[in-house]
């Protein structure tokens, strides 16, 4: 997408990952942890969401796919957190 103003061109592509709910910029003004970025092949990619959901909790925390999409290349981005394991 490409916008224009002030008569000078943005050509940088819109991205889906921009922070669309309070919550979200509420956990960034907090300190909240970054996911992990994978990117990687397509059977990279479900090898590697096989070994997260397979994943038992580690010290508290168990990882979560937070999001994932196909890039035009074919390959697969997703993001990894860990939340802290209920109660």
């Amino acid at each position: 997408m490409l916008t224009t103003v002030g008569g000078l061109t943005n050509q940088k592509p819109w991205s889906s990952d921009m922070l669309v709910r309070p919550s979200d910029l509420a956990n960034r003004i907090a300190g909240e942890q970054q996911p992990e970025m994978f990117t990687m092949s397509l059977e990279a990619a479900r090898g590697k969401a096989r070994e997260v959901i397979d994943r038992a909790p580690l010290g508290g925390l168990t990882p979560v796919i937070e999001r994932w999409r196909q890039l035009p290349d074919g390959r697969i981005e997703l993001s990894v957190r860990h939340y802290p394991v209920a109660d």
